[in-house]
């Protein structure tokens, strides 16, 4: 289905046109309808299947279509820094054309700049519970005005030990709101908990993505964090690797990444959220055209980008959903040609390496770091 069947709005029309998307994937398809009718959800979705889109777009619509009073309107509850970000990402493509503003706010870090934002006026506030919860308490944050609740990998938040935090924000909340409710699985404490805040909800699910292609070569260098960019430097300088799609967590990564390279002499150039429209396209058609040989993105630039023949894919940090592995990978080794992709690991990154193995069903080569 063609987003342009979803009667959306010309401004989120523009800007996910602008950022690559066509085509609706099947959760955006069955969950766009029903958000954008006011309808409570209950979707079974894991990441990489464009769930964010899903719930991002229509809940934006519904918000800009109906003014309102000042005060936090919408609240996505996610269980990790990541996730948060990314949605955070999501957010700011969907809404470049209209005048909803967003914030991410999470733990581990300084809470002043997020006070200060906090304090201009926020209408979609992305959260993680216990820094919600910490600047609820302090008086920094007021949730009185909530239209929308999104819990976004419901399993995940109960699993990390958040269920009673989440049960403490839902107390605050309006009784009378819209709930968006998604989890990866489905297993029964998770649907009867879904139960108990959902109002005659649709149902939507889509099987997940887990499968990688047998034409791409799978490798990982386990690598301490601040070593990579000189492995990667290497790796292009012995010309291991030629043409390389190049992934980052954060926009920042990509630019410092970025600059690393061409300071060696390697074209790079990076492409995300915070890149012009004309700036993006740019990076693009000289990749395609060999102008330069890497291409760093971030997950949610990357989506839109097709690329014929791209020899390699580039795991500069790994995801820390196993399925955007999956994705990533997916960009190589396409239409019968062979692809590879390498990954970097570092001692941090254990665990989502090993994630992403039970999920492909098999362990990536081991490739020894040169000296």
């Amino acid at each position: 289905m063609n987003f342009q069947e979803l009667n959306l709005i010309d401004p989120i029309r523009r800007a996910i046109s602008e950022a690559g998307y066509t085509s609706a994937t099947p959760i955006q398809q069955s969950a766009i309808p029903h958000v954008l009718e006011g309808k409570d959800v209950l979707g079974c979705a894991q990441t990489g299947t464009g769930k964010t889109a899903a719930f991002a777009i229509p809940t934006l619509q519904n918000l800009q279509n109906k003014p309102g009073t000042g005060g936090i309107r919408a609240l996505v509850l996610t269980p990790t820094r990541e996730l948060a970000i990314q949605i955070g990402e999501n957010f700011a493509t969907y809404s470049k054309y209209l005048s909803l503003s967003h914030l991410v706010i999470f733990g581990g870090v300084p809470q002043g700049k997020q006070v200060q934002q906090l304090k201009k006026g926020v209408d979609i506030l992305v959260a993680t519970p216990g820094r919600l919860l910490d600047l609820y308490q302090q008086g920094f944050i007021k949730l009185t005005k909530v239209e929308v609740l999104v819990l976004d990998e419901a399993d995940r938040m109960l699993d990390m030990g958040f269920v009673h935090d989440v049960k403490r924000i839902l107390e605050k909340l309006p009784v009378k709101r819209q709930t968006l409710f998604f989890s990866a699985t489905m297993p029964p404490a998770i649907r009867k908990f879904a139960g108990s805040i959902l109002k005659t909800p649709a149902e939507v699910s889509v099987t997940p993505v887990s499968s990688t292609a047998q034409t791409v070569s799978q490798s990982v260098y386990f690598v301490d964090k601040n070593e990579k960019a000189d492995l990667l430097i290497r790796l292009f300088s012995d010309n291991t690797v030629n043409r390389s799609l190049v992934f980052t967590r954060t926009k920042h990564g990509a630019d410092k990444l970025a600059k690393r390279l061409g300071k060696k002499g390697i074209g790079a150039a990076a492409i995300h959220g915070n890149k012009s429209q004309n700036a993006r396209q740019r990076a693009l058609e000289d990749f395609k055209s060999c102008k330069i040989n890497v291409l760093i993105a971030t997950d949610i630039a990357a989506r839109g980008i097709d690329i014929d023949q791209l020899p390699h894919v580039i795991n500069y940090e790994l995801p820390n959903v196993p399925e955007t592995y999956v994705h990533r990978i997916g960009r190589t080794g396409r239409a019968g040609n062979n692809g590879v992709a390498i990954s970097f690991c570092d001692a941090e990154e254990r665990v989502d390496l090993k994630n992403i193995q039970k999920l492909i069903g098999f362990n990536m080569q081991v490739v020894k770091t040169p000296a």
